[in-house]
């Protein structure tokens, strides 16, 4: 496959090395050659490196199973999903999820990209919908202007809401930037 159509969450083999693409962007400077400027992380090590590719450069696509798995749990050895076919424990350590980990609680399903029978990477959705457990107080004369304040959810993501909302309430959020994007229905 050419560099251009890499993903974040596809899986390539570059140097001998399995990599997971985190995030891919297509980049053309006004009189030069489009690249893309992708950063990947190794899968032995779990190092994230920056790598800059040419759009036509021919990749190495790797198949990964994508399963459904659900979270269960975190301790001092990281984070434990469980696959919801065959009902086995896989302990994640925390480098693979990160502060992701603040846009899931337990129960959540998540889909986990697997090569070898070890999770590699996770998907999240694109939005989850967390409680508000606390807010800051309405400033005056927020209603006249779109003023945002700040808030924590129940997994200790703070983001910024709209005065209108109190602690309680549950919310969708964005996977993708961590921002507010409407109350839950």
């Amino acid at each position: 496959m050419k560099a251009s159509e890499l993903r974040p969450g596809m899986a390539v083999t570059m140097d001998g090395k399995l990599y997971v693409c985190l995030e891919s962007k297509h980049v053309t400077p006004g009189n030069l050659r489009a690249f893309v400027q992708a950063k990947l992380r190794c899968v032995a090590d779990g190092i994230a490196t920056e790598k800059r590719l040419r759009a036509t450069e021919e990749v190495e696509q790797s198949d990964l199973d994508r399963r459904e798995m659900e979270y269960l749990y975190s301790d001092s050895n990281g984070h434990v999903l469980m696959d919801t076919k065959n009902y086995d424990q896989i302990t994640v350590p925390n480098v693979l999820i990160g502060d992701s980990i603040k846009y899931f609680k337990p129960n959540t399903t998540i889909v986990a990209l697997v090569n070898q029978e070890n999770v590699v990477a996770i998907e999240l959705p694109k939005v989850v919908e967390l409680m508000i457990t606390e807010t800051t107080p309405v400033p005056k004369g927020s209603t006249v202007t779109n003023q945002m304040k700040d808030a924590v959810v129940e997994t200790g993501l703070r983001i910024r809401v709209p005065p209108f909302i109190i602690a309680g309430e549950v919310v969708r959020i964005s996977t993708e930037d961590g921002s507010y994007m409407a109350r839950a229905k």
